[in-house]
């Protein structure tokens, strides 16, 4: 397996800086927080982007992913439509731009009715489809809020039936969901494109924790993968931005990567 972080970790870090600590780490890619917050989002222009992508290529670090906030499965009227079909166009072209195979969309369904927010969601991301085959993109569906569990993400992707649509496993959401590691990975293996690994002190305290020192059952998940022989990413998205006391990030990457590396020995031997 390959190992990157999210910059949702290190917030507003000059993009130099993120290449030198991946590579200082020993992490083969980071997953971009692509928001205005941030230095690298769909507004940055051609020129912004090809410094982007030659930073990270000098250095021999991938970008695994540009990571939006469209929301495929929420309600929009007509204006509505129109900017997300906009912004999903735009997430794709940034990727396609920085040499990233992923883009990370959202569900956000909210409170509509099951059976509604996943016909609304698997009808966006069939109409972005093709535009992301053309650039060679696959748009994820995390399992996330409305659609915290494997299963309730495959209710979506599923359907859509295109190999440019898949899904990103966030292992922290179908845990809280009462969801099994294997279970969870038995609805995505079809779609998963990577996984994003975390680990919190309990359901009621996510605070974000150094990989190991929490109870998220991340030697479960692993295990799963390394089962199916599955070799994709594995990205640690540690959520400093929205828990600024949390410890910093920096600091604890070697050690993660280590943590890592040693639970996909373990579930291989």
């Amino acid at each position: 397996m390959r190992y990157a972080f999210s910059t949702l970790g290190v917030p507003g870090m000059p993009v130099g800086e993120v290449v030198q600590l991946a590579a200082g780490a020993g992490f083969d890619g980071v997953e971009l927080r692509t928001h205005p917050e941030e230095q690298v989002h769909p507004r940055i222009g051609l020129r912004e982007r090809s410094a982007v992508r030659e930073q990270f290529a000098d250095a021999g670090v991938s970008i695994l992913a540009v990571s939006g906030y469209a929301r495929v499965a929420a309600a929009h009227d007509e204006r509505g439509e129109e900017e997300l079909a906009a912004e999903l166009t735009e997430l794709v072209v940034l990727a396609s731009d920085l040499g990233a195979k992923f883009v990370r969309v959202f569900p956000g369904g909210g409170d509509r009715p099951a059976e509604e927010a996943d016909a609304e969601a698997a009808r966006h991301l069939a109409a972005v489809a093709p535009f992301a085959a053309e650039r060679d993109v696959r748009v994820l569906l995390e399992t996330h809020d409305s659609h915290p569990r494997g299963a309730d993400a495959a209710r979506i992707v599923g359907p859509v039936g295109h190999r440019h649509i898949g899904a990103l496993w966030d292992v922290l959401h179908p845990w809280l969901g009462g969801e099994a590691p294997a279970d969870t990975f038995a609805a995505l293996a079809p779609y998963l494109g990577f996984v994003q690994v975390k680990d919190v002190a309990s359901a009621e305290d996510t605070t974000p924790l150094p990989l190991g020192a929490g109870t998220v059952p991340l030697a479960d998940c692993i295990r799963a993968l390394a089962r199916a022989q599955w070799s994709g990413w594995l990205c640690w998205e540690y959520e400093k931005r929205w828990y600024p006391r949390a410890a910093d990030l920096p600091g604890l990457l070697s050690a993660g990567r280590e943590h890592l590396e040693r639970l996909v020995a373990s579930a291989a031997s």
